[in-house]
């Protein structure tokens, strides 16, 4: 379940109120830079701009017999300004309000996903320097590899959220347009300047050429940042379940006080924090889906995309913040267990050492084929029997006939693996956030 006292920051921008808002201030703006050249009396726009509102519930009656939002939204306003209302709207059409008002809405919910995604780079970054000295073992294809660190796992984390916020960024750039061009974007009604003007005021830029609409290839875009930011959100979360896993349990997600694993086994302890991440990342890469869909129109514009941004805009903002705020909550609180990853560092007998071995038969004079194969047929035997890896090789006449015992030791050291890693801290400690 989405608590609702995670959202009410970002949710109220896709209230009505705020929309409503929105698509006066622009209308007002354009009526003021009508005035500014001369085009309505100066005690219109006053009068426009003393009585100009509207009243959500009103909007929703008169919608209810029009069958369209814009026009509701402008009768009601015309409702309480009177006979100057006419001055507003002028060369307008419908999307030059819903475009530029849909604009300004998603770079304000950017706006608040943005300071989460920040947040939580930082949180990692601290994480992965806190935990930089902590070896663990590495594993690819889910088989035991060779020694990280828990930091170093961390620190990748924490650059792939330092590249989603750049991510983010550019798409609240990509969005930040907005357009009052008329019926196809010919002007042939309303000057360009008027455009001008209302983009500056708010903060906008024009769409260098539109249609009736910005094209939605900047929404697509948008939502593209959306949907990788919780693909990696996802990625994060699934290797905390991994870890947690009973048979791994090198780090388990916070659980709370009070807080009930299964209705029949009382002693679970479940990532459902992780699970939930997992899980709403595949709406946003289906909304994103949606959003690919809604780049081609016909012609100058038809009406099949808003229906469908109209859900999926505010729910991938919702979710997405959500899921950082969530995520955030599970690093913080994170339950790291230094001893169980020692542990099974070691669960092989030493094993994870093989390409030391094998490197070091190399620099013997050895063939890499040949010392691949020693190596391989004590580790096969390792594997398969439970006996101690370094001691088989040193039982191994071949192996033994070019390497000592002492230069044999000095290869199972996990600080041999770990000798470079200073190299992905300086990184990140030089990273701007």
């Amino acid at each position: 379940m989405i608590e609702r006292y995670a959202l009410p920051q970002i949710s109220r921008i896709w209230e009505e109120e705020n929309k409503f808002r929105k698509w006066l201030e622009i209308e007002l703006l354009a009526v003021e830079a009508r005035a500014r050249m001369g085009k309505v009396p100066r005690e219109a726009l006053e009068e426009i701009k003393k009585k100009a509102d509207f009243d959500v519930g009103r909007i929703a009656e008169i919608e209810s017999v029009v069958h369209h939002d814009v026009v509701a939204f402008l009768t009601c306003v015309a409702e309480h300004v009177g006979e100057s209302s006419r001055y507003i709207h002028y060369g307008m059409t419908s999307s030059d309000v819903l475009d530029t008002g849909l604009a300004l809405q998603m770079r304000e919910a950017m706006d608040v996903i943005l300071q989460e995604a920040r947040a939580l780079t930082l949180t990692l970054r601290d994480s992965a320097l806190r935990y930089r000295d902590v070896p663990m073992i590495g594993r690819t294809h889910g088989v035991h590899a060779e020694p990280i660190t828990f930091g170093h796992k961390l620190a990748i984390w924490t650059f792939e959220m330092h590249r989603n916020v750049k991510r983010l960024e550019m798409a609240r750039e990509v969005i930040s347009y907005g357009k009052i061009s008329g019926a196809v974007g010919t002007y042939a009604h309303i000057e360009p300047e008027v455009e001008e003007y209302v983009c500056h005021k708010l903060g906008l830029k024009p769409d260098p050429a539109s249609s009736q609409i910005v094209q939605r290839d900047r929404h697509a875009e948008y939502m593209a940042a959306l949907a990788v930011t919780g693909a990696s959100l996802e990625k994060f979360a699934l290797e905390i379940r991994g870890l947690q896993r009973t048979e791994v349990l090198e780090v388990e997600e916070p659980f709370a006080r009070g807080q009930k694993g299964s209705s029949a086994m009382p002693h679970k302890r479940n990532p459902v924090i992780c699970e939930r991440i997992c899980g709403l990342a595949r709406i946003l890469r289906a909304n994103l889906i949606a959003a690919l869909e809604n780049v081609a129109l016909w012609h100058e514009r038809d009406i099949s995309h808003s229906s469908v941004e109209r859900i999926i805009i505010p729910d991938s903002t919702m979710l997405l913040y959500y899921m950082l705020v969530k995520f955030h909550q599970v690093i913080k609180g994170l339950q790291v267990y230094p001893d169980r990853m020692k542990r099974n560092l070691h669960l092989t007998k030493g094993l994870i050492f093989s390409e030391s071995v094998l490197l070091a038969l190399t620099e013997k004079g050895l063939t890499r084929e040949r010392a691949y194969s020693l190596v391989q047929r004590n580790a096969l035997k390792a594997w398969s029997t439970g006996e101690d890896f370094q001691t088989l090789l040193k039982e191994d006449p071949e192996v033994m006939e070019v390497m000592s015992a002492e230069e044999l030791d000095r290869l199972f050291d996990i600080a041999k693996h770990l000798l470079h890693e200073d190299t992905v801290f300086k990184r990140l400690e030089a990273l701007e956030v």
